[in-house]
């Protein structure tokens, strides 16, 4: 007797089989979806600043700018992440096909939606909006519940992020009296996705790479007791920051979670890898994250010193902009049987971004400047985004290496 499980793996099979490639993995609509969207969003952002356009939004326009940049790039890419680790922590065969075509829809459905909450109206487009992040985590909890897998905190933070969307929405709409409680909830979940899964992927990459050059000495080791402690004081402190943004107690925890970071950071022993971009790059953007921490802690801190939009950005285009591209990039070779080799365009956007990143966080220290700076940022980060999707578009709508369209 063939039982549900067994039909279901069938069906997963069939779907596989008989979808487009960009259908057969989350990663392909999700990973181009978020990067377009990226480059999309900062464009209409900035010719609203030059007044060159008029958004049809409900809300303010740097408020639907800071929220798709987290909740609609970010959660695109969160989203195309979980549901490509999920098939690797589970043994279960990846969602594909019309269910997957159906998550990105609902996905850009929220985007459309935003865009025009000045027509449709702002509870329309928060319902469309929240939904996605909830399904996303309902399909994840399926997953990993059904292989018993230990991998539920991650689906757990997509929950939390879903809160953080939730919270913002209510904030824009006038009904929480913090009007940045979910931008910083959002922050800190996604900070604490990157110290949790790059502190796993990067040693792990970093180990592989260098056995394979025949190094034997000073090996990176999987996550232990200091990974988890500083993943927790991570946690605790960006709590603490979404909750009581101004405390002194919050600064402190905060610079010291960003130096634990930064250990850890620092044990990796990245320098050694600086051949392969592609690993190397994993290093470089996880250094934003402790930069971030410690400028934040500053940021309470040194009011008068370093401005929070400095340490903000700090941990938005840098840590997760350069994070983002350094997996996408890594990943959509990886998962369609490329060779993983960082070539001279994957080189160039890892540059770009950085660059974007630096001028970005550079330009509230530098206030005479300031004009001049945000602007570069924004052109350097977008031009990174725009040649991921000349370069890899084709990748992740392309078959499989060695697998029939």
């Amino acid at each position: 007797m063939i039982t549900r499980g067994e039909q279901m793996l069938a069906l997963r099979r069939r779907r596989m089989a008989q979808s487009p490639a960009f259908l057969r993995g989350g990663f392909r609509p999700f990973f181009f979806g978020g990067a377009a969207w990226a480059l999309l969003a900062l464009a209409w952002w900035l010719c609203s600043l030059a007044g060159v356009v008029t958004l049809l939004v409900a809300i303010d326009p740097l408020a639907w700018h800071r929220h798709e940049m987290l909740f609609g790039f970010v959660g695109a890419v969160v989203a195309g992440f979980l549901l490509t680790a999920i098939p690797n922590w589970t043994g279960r065969l990846p969602i594909a096909g019309a269910p997957l075509a159906a998550l990105f829809g609902l996905w850009l459905a929220g985007r459309i939606a935003l865009l025009f909450s000045g027509l449709l109206g702002q509870a329309t487009a928060a319902a469309f909006d929240v939904a996605f992040p909830l399904v996303i985590a309902a399909v994840g909890a399926q997953e990993v519940i059904a292989a018993k897998n230990r991998n539920l905190p991650v689906v757990a933070a997509v929950l939390l992020l879903a809160g953080a969307n939730a919270l913002d929405h209510a904030a824009m709409a006038g009904l929480v009296a913090d009007p940045l409680a979910g931008v910083r909830l959002a922050i800190g979940v996604i900070s604490v996705l990157i110290a949790l899964v790059g502190g796993r992927i990067i040693p792990s990459f970093t180990r592989n790479w260098l056995v394979k050059r025949k190094v034997t000495v000073g090996l990176p080791t999987q996550p232990g007791r200091f990974d988890l402690a500083a993943i927790t004081a991570t946690a605790a402190a960006l709590l603490l920051w979404t909750a009581l943004p101004n405390a002194r107690l919050t600064g402190l925890l905060l610079a010291l979670a960003g130096a634990l970071q930064l250990l850890r950071l620092l044990r990796w022993r990245g320098v050694r890898t600086v051949a392969d971009p592609l690993v190397f790059m994993l290093h470089v953007a996880f250094a934003w994250l402790p930069a971030g921490l410690l400028l934040l802690g500053a940021s309470i801190l040194r009011t008068d010193v370093v401005p929070q939009s400095a340490a903000v950005h700090a941990l938005t285009a840098g840590a997760m902009g350069s994070m983002i591209l350094a997996v996408m990039t890594r990943a959509s070779l990886g998962h369609t049987a490329r060779e993983l080799r960082a070539d001279g365009a994957t080189c160039l956007l890892y540059l770009l971004v950085t660059g974007g990143a630096l001028a970005r966080v550079a330009a509230p220290l530098l206030v005479h400047h300031y004009t001049g700076l945000m602007r570069t940022g924004a052109l350097l980060w977008g031009a990174a985004f725009f040649l991921f999707l000349l370069r890899y578009a084709p990748v992740l709508f392309a078959p499989r290496k060695g697998e029939r369209a």
